[in-house]
C-alpha cells in the first residue's frame, strides 16, 4: 500500500506540470509568434514481484509479476507549426511563413531568434537601426545590425519574400539597398533554450543555424511585410487538454485518500 502512495504522488506531480504547461500556453495565446507547447511523460522503473511465476500444475506462465512506480516528465515538447498570420499595415511588422527565425544581437553579444517580427526603428549615430520592442537590433544575413541611412525615408521601405529591402527610385521603382534581413533555420528547433521576450538560444540539441532564407534543402520560407504571425495555441484543444489534466489529478488524489483509508483500516485490527 505505501507503494500506491508513491506512484500516486508521482502521477499528481506529473500532472500540476501538464497543469502549467497549459496554462502557460493559454497566457501566451496572444503572444506574438509563441509557439505551443506539450508535456511528455514516461513510466518509472519497474519492481519485480515474482522473478518466475508458475500455474497450480507448477508450469511457468508466459508473463512475469511487476509492478510500476508511478511516472514523471520526460520531455515538454515546442510545437512549431505555422501560426495564422495578421494583417497590422505596419512598415516594419513582419510574419514568416514556414520554418525560421529572425536574428537578434542580444546585450551580450551573442545572438538570439525569434518568430515574433514586431520591429520598430531606434535612433542610432549612423541612422535608424532596426530593432525588436525590447530595444535588440535585428541582424541581416551578414550577422551585422541593419542600420538604414539618413537619406532613407524610412515609411517607404519594402521588404519581398526573400527579405530584400527596397527604396523607390525616382521613376517610383523598388531598387534593392542591399541588405537583407537575417534569417536562422535549425535541423531540430525543439532542441532550441527559450529564454524571455520570446527569445531562443542555439543549443547542442538543435545544431548549429544555418542562416539565409531556403537556405537548408526542402525549406519554403518567405516573409510577409506588414503582417504579424499569431500563436498557434488553439484554445479549445487547451480547454479539453486542461479537463483531462484536472480529472487524472483527481484520480491520483483518490488513489491517495483510498489508500490512506486501507491504512486507517489494517492499523484499527485487533
Amino acid at each position: 500500500m505505501m507503494r500506491s502512495l508513491w506512484t500516486a504522488a508521482s502521477g499528481m506531480i506529473s500532472q500540476q506540470t501538464n497543469v502549467d504547461t497549459i496554462s502557460n500556453n493559454l497566457a501566451n495565446i496572444n503572444t506574438v509568434g509563441y509557439k505551443k507547447e506539450t508535456a511528455e511523460f514516461k513510466t518509472l522503473l519497474y519492481q519485480t514481484i515474482q522473478e518466475t511465476t508458475t500455474d497450480n500444475n507448477g508450469d511457468p506462465k508466459p508473463t512475469s509479476a511487476q509492478v510500476g512506480l508511478g511516472v514523471r516528465n520526460s520531455a515538454i515538447t515546442t510545437q512549431y507549426t505555422q501560426g495564422s498570420l495578421q494583417e497590422t499595415g505596419n512598415t516594419f511588422d513582419f510574419a514568416l511563413q514556414g520554418s525560421g527565425f529572425f536574428m537578434v544581437q542580444m546585450p551580450d553579444g551573442s545572438v538570439g531568434y525569434t518568430r515574433s517580427g514586431s520591429f520598430n526603428l531606434a535612433t542610432g549615430s549612423d541612422g535608424m537601426v532596426l530593432a525588436t520592442s525590447s530595444g535588440y537590433p535585428v541582424l541581416d544575413v551578414n550577422g551585422n545590425q541593419i542600420v538604414f541611412g539618413k537619406e532613407y525615408d524610412t515609411s517607404k521601405l519594402t521588404i519581398d519574400g526573400n527579405g530584400n529591402f527596397s527604396y523607390p527610385d525616382e521613376k517610383n521603382n523598388a531598387q534593392s539597398i542591399g541588405i537583407t534581413i537575417g534569417v536562422a533555420q535549425f535541423n531540430n528547433p525543439s532542441g532550441l533554450l527559450k529564454t524571455s521576450d520570446s527569445i531562443v538560444k542555439e543549443t547542442d540539441a538543435s545544431g548549429e543555424a544555418v542562416w539565409g532564407v531556403n537556405a537548408t534543402a526542402g525549406s519554403n520560407v518567405s516573409i510577409k511585410q506588414g503582417y504579424l504571425e499569431s500563436s498557434n495555441v488553439q484554445t479549445a484543444d487547451e480547454m479539453v487538454n486542461l479537463i483531462v489534466a484536472q480529472r487524472a489529478y483527481e484520480m491520483n488524489s483518490k488513489i491517495i485518500t483510498a489508500t490512506d483509508e486501507m491504512l486507517q483500516q489494517a492499523n484499527n485490527l485487533r
